[in-house]
């Protein structure tokens, strides 16, 4: 039962870094982006990091065949970028107000609330490993909510939400992460090497957000030797935190 507490403390976690978005209204947008690019840097670290140095070393150690751990991986990055392009929506034309919000702001909640869910089903099924390794994936989602979650705020403001309303609809999407988590201890029980087939699955899932969504928003920012210096200490630190957490093995 180890497992179940630990995962659904950690969902709870994660579901509560939605309401990270109160800081945003308090910050101005000149500070806030300049705050998300070095989180941006540092969540794209720790993705990277706990992809490769602990579930791609995880899922080779089991008994399923190496070709097979690669095809899951390669499958975790095919279903992130089919799961993106899918979930784009045509922009709306009618001015945006709180009385209409853009389509795009509720499509961004059907998204969110899918990739919340896709991230509880990979936190349970990393328990079902181990307690180390669910920890790692946790860190490494925590990290990865918190730019987002912020930048998911402003999508629905934008949007035409009030600040309140889009707090809240945030939080409630957020919580698809522990319906994830029950799936994955659920299955867990019942299909013997489901953790084998979402540890490979996740590794895929983190290098695609990493590789095709965080590093490419680095890239659009004005080159500035100090900055980008900043950047990859920010990566780099986010990679040593997945490898300090080997200690926990």
């Amino acid at each position: 039962m180890l497992e179940w507490v630990f995962s659904l403390v950690s969902v709870t976690l994660v579901s509560l870094i939605s309401l990270v978005g109160i800081a945003a209204l308090w910050l101005n947008d000149k500070t806030l982006q300049k705050i998300l690019l070095y989180l941006v840097s540092f969540s794209a670290g720790s993705l990277f990091g706990d992809a490769f140095i602990h579930l791609i070393p995880e899922a080779i150690e089991t008994s399923v065949p190496i070709a097979s751990v690669s095809l899951l991986i390669l499958f975790g990055i095919l279903f992130s970028f089919i799961m993106e392009r899918f979930l784009q929506w045509r922009h709306c034309h009618i001015p945006t107000s709180s009385a209409h919000p853009h389509s795009f702001a509720y499509m961004n909640l059907f998204g969110d609330a899918i990739h919340n869910l896709i991230d509880g089903l990979i936190i349970g099924g990393s328990y079902l490993v181990s307690i180390p390794v669910g920890v790692a994936t946790t860190l490494a989602v925590i990290f990865h909510e918190i730019p987002q979650e912020l930048g998911d705020f402003g999508v629905l403001v934008y949007g035409g939400f009030t600040k309140r309303k889009a707090l809240w609809f945030n939080f409630l999407t957020a919580l698809t992460a522990i319906v994830g988590a029950l799936i994955a201890l659920a299955l867990g029980s019942l299909m013997e090497g489901f953790s084998q087939l979402v540890i490979p699955f996740a590794a895929g899932n983190f290098i695609y957000i990493a590789g095709s969504d965080l590093i490419p928003e680095l890239r659009k920012d004005t080159p500035e030797l100090k900055k980008s210096a900043l950047q990859m200490v920010c990566i780099v630190g986010g990679v040593l935190i997945m490898l300090l957490l080997l200690l926990l093995e």
